[in-house]
């Protein structure tokens, strides 16, 4: 009866180990997989990292060209509203489209077209700046367009300077 109790007694912290093995393995499998994929993310990289393919390039793209994007005002007289124009052109071969344009601030009212524009023609993006606050100043003007990710900073500048 002893030995019975003993082979159970041994079954018993067989069966305990086996699920202790179990559970440490399953850490350690999980431990070295979310090891490797922060390694590989934040390895810098190095001449024999793999090359990633380029992006394909879209030949018919629109392309936005501005004529401009600083419009300087000079001296401009307090409370007289002065307004900017910055012309777009699409050189590219689809329609271009303004996807926002955003004023930095409130005293900077804006003024563009929704519709497309076709491949070689243009359109106005207006900003007046209404000229409450003395002194100088420089207002930015955020523009989007489906021709590139990365939007287009526009900058009015000038002084107001004191009603004649």
């Amino acid at each position: 009866m002893e030995n019975l109790f003993i082979f159970a007694k041994k079954l018993n912290y067989l069966k305990t180990m086996k699920k202790l093995l179990f559970i440490a393995s399953v850490f350690l499998f999980g431990y070295t997989q979310l090891n490797a994929q922060t390694t590989a993310t934040s390895a810098p990289a190095t001449a024999s990292a793999t090359v990633k393919p380029a992006a394909v390039v879209n030949p018919n793209a629109p392309k936005a060209k501005w004529d401009k994007t600083v419009s300087e005002f000079g001296d401009i007289e307090q409370g007289i509203p002065k307004e900017a124009e910055f012309k777009l052109t699409n050189e590219g071969k689809e329609p271009l489209l303004i996807q926002t344009a955003r004023a930095g601030c409130g005293c900077t009212n804006l003024k563009y077209s929704q519709e497309p524009v076709l491949p070689g023609k243009s359109t106005i993006v207006a900003a007046t700046y209404n000229a409450a606050a003395m002194g100088a100043f420089s207002k930015s003007i955020t523009v989007t367009t489906n021709a590139d990710p990365n939007p287009v900073m526009l900058i009015i500048k000038g002084t107001v300077v004191p009603k004649k």
